[in-house]
Order: structure tokens, then sequence, then C-alpha cells
């Protein structure tokens, strides 16, 4: 098998360059990659360290870099030691140019900035974990999404991760002793939606939380027959409130939010007319 090094540079905290490494690597099977992260690449002498690895470890560049001057000392010296170089958003900043009519600003990091969006992102993360397992059910109406589901349907999760998005999310665990607040059966702005699984994959995630806990796996629980019958009755509530339902059985915590995202953005685009009933199965 082929070792490559995958040099990641940019001049920010590199999050983008990340997640795009990431998404076109997971296309490939097995592949032996060593990754070298260098973020916050903003003077010649910075780069000038790095150059070195790149030297001692020669492979695939991949970069984000506005600066004119550093952009063009990196090139040269991948051209110099024969290294293939990828500028990860060229293609799509010089589109996004040409229809716009607009040249591109060259600072780094402006998606990063502590504009209105960053602080409604951090208010969102805030509301989210103080609203998560059912508490604070009196300030539900503020939330953006609410998430109902019986324990284990990932709702904690997804929760974190909409709220990453900018999203306000409240979640709360359908117990079958513990009836819901009257209050959930009458919101008005958030988007309800249920989160359901097959009955044996939660017996087993729930099985495996037990027994990362070290406590007895021979419990109501995790009893097949009364797992069924909780999801059973959740479905049942669900189907009564008219709340769209996503089957999380085979999906990702990113493919659940993109669901629910697509539900948030009809729902936004038609006021007034929530997605009734949807079943993402």
């Amino acid at each position: 098998m082929t070792r490559l090094h995958l040099h990641l540079l940019s001049d920010s905290t590199g999050e983008t360059l990340e997640m795009v490494a990431k998404a076109a690597l997971a296309q490939f099977e097995n592949a032996d990659v060593i990754r070298h992260f260098w973020p916050m690449v903003r003077s010649q002498q910075h780069l000038d360290r790095i150059l070195g690895e790149l030297a001692n470890n020669p492979g695939l560049v991949l970069f984000t870099l506005v600066n004119p001057e550093i952009r063009a000392r990196l090139e040269e010296k991948c051209r110099v030691l024969g290294l293939p170089m990828v500028p990860a958003l060229d293609a799509v900043t010089a589109a996004l140019a040409a229809q716009l009519g607009q040249k591109a600003q060259t600072r780094p990091g402006r998606q990063h900035m502590m504009d209105e969006a960053y602080f409604d992102r951090v208010a969102a993360i805030h509301y989210t974990i103080a609203h998560d397992d059912g508490v604070g059910w009196e300030d539900w109406e503020e939330a953006d999404i609410l998430l109902a589901g019986v324990s284990r349907t990932s709702k904690t999760p997804t929760s974190i991760y909409l709220a990453n998005r900018g999203f306000k999310v409240a979640n709360i665990p359908l117990v079958v002793e513990s009836p819901a607040p009257p209050s959930l059966f009458g919101l008005r702005h958030p988007l309800v939606v249920g989160l359901t699984t097959a009955p044996d994959r939660l017996v087993q995630v729930r099985r495996n939380r037990l027994l990362s806990l070290n406590e007895a796996t021979e419990t109501d629980y995790v009893d097949e027959e009364r797992v069924r019958k909780e999801l059973q009755l959740a479905r049942r509530m669900f189907a009564d409130n008219g709340w769209p339902v996503i089957d999380v059985t085979r999906r990702s915590i990113e493919e659940t939010a993109a669901a629910i995202l697509r539900l948030y953005s009809e729902r936004q685009a038609s006021p007034g007319k929530d997605p009734q009933g949807a079943s993402l199965l």
C-alpha cells in the first residue's frame, strides 16, 4: 500500500480545508494517509518553517491562502520540489466572482469573523445545552427546532450539531411512565420532529450504553418487547400531532441533521404550513 503525505495549509483555522480533505478521503478505502496540518499561516517566516517539512515529507499539498506573496512562495517551492498542489477554494471563488460581478476579498478567516451571525450561533449553543433532555420546557417556544424521541435515538448529539449550525434546539425524551409537558403539544414557533429507530438497533445501543457504565443489562430498558412498545407509543404521538418523523437507524448524525434542516427549510418557505406527518425512512 502506498503511503501518502497530505499537507494542509491554511491562513485561518483550517476547519474548511480539513472538511474538504475528509470528504474527499472518505471515497478511498484503507488509504494510508499521513496528514500534516498547518493552520494560521500568515507570514513568510511561518511558511518557511513549513517548507522544510514539505521537503522532508513530500506529498500532496492542499491549501487555502489568500495572501498573494505567501501563496506565490508556496507555489514556487512546490514546483521546485515537484509536489502536486491544489488551491481548494479557487474554482468556487472564481465562479462566485463571475456570477456576482465582484472581486473576492483577500482577507483570511472572514468566515470566522465575530459578526452578528457568530454571536447568534453562540447563543444557539447556549440555548441548546440549557434545553437538553427535557430541561427548560417553559422556554421551548423560543426554540427553532424541538426533537422528540425515546431514549438513545441520537437527540442530544443531533441537537448539538444543529446548534453549531446556528439553530436553537430543544429535545425531550419520551418516557412511558412520565408524560410530556402539555406545552409540547401547543408549540407554534418550533418545528417539532420525531426521531425513531429500529427496535433491535435500539436494544443494541442501549445495551452497549449500560455496558460502558458497568451496569446490569438485564433490565426493562433493554427488553425487546418493552422497547417495541416505547417506539409504538412514540410513533402514535408523532402521528396524532402531525409531526414529521425521521428514522435514524442507518443515518449518521450529519445525515439526520440534513434531513431536519430540509424540513425546516420547507417550513420556512411555506409559512403556516408544517410538513405534517412526513416520514423519512
